[in-house]
């Protein structure tokens, strides 16, 4: 609620700002998924080729079958150790997002509280007791924020 043009052309600015850092940071966090994906990709063609080959080399089906299960084995932890790498980029996805979101709104809070108490001052019957509620449960609701991406970023990944 800024009472001044320049106010809300820098409130917007910070808002611009803070959604092309999200989007930057979800293109990367995109491409090195699309990465991860492709070297699984390719590394699961070459080995399932070299597997066929050797199968079709196996002397007796024993043979066969023991390489088709060390196949499976090291096709799985493959795919495990993808799962994992994408996992690691979705949790620093998310410290990140929290991070960018309590940036946001602890930047914002007192330009918000400025401009609340502006608006309500300038209303008739005014009421301190409800400017000064709001700021103490914006100043809450930041320290929450705040703990939260203290949290995030203490897990164990």
């Amino acid at each position: 609620m800024p009472t001044k043009p320049r106010q809300l052309n820098e409130m917007h600015r910070k808002n611009m700002e803070s959604a092309v850092q999200l989007v930057q940071t979800s293109i990367e966090n995109l491409q090195s998924i699309v990465s991860i994906q492709m070297k699984v990709a390719n590394m699961l063609f070459q080995a399932n080729i070299d597997n066929a080959n050797a199968i079709a080399s196996a002397d007796d089906p024993h043979e066969a079958v023991l390489l088709r299960t060390q196949f499976t084995k090291k096709s799985m932890q493959t795919m495990i150790d993808a799962a994992r790498e994408i996992a690691e980029i979705g949790n620093d996805s998310r410290i990140e997002f929290s991070r960018l979101l309590v940036e946001q709104l602890t930047g914002g809070s007192s330009e918000m509280m400025e401009s609340f108490k502006n608006f309500f001052g300038t209303l008739p019957g005014q009421n301190s007791g409800f400017v000064a509620a709001m700021q103490q449960a914006m100043n809450q609701t930041n320290e929450v924020l705040e703990q939260i991406t203290v949290t995030a970023t203490r897990t164990p990944q």
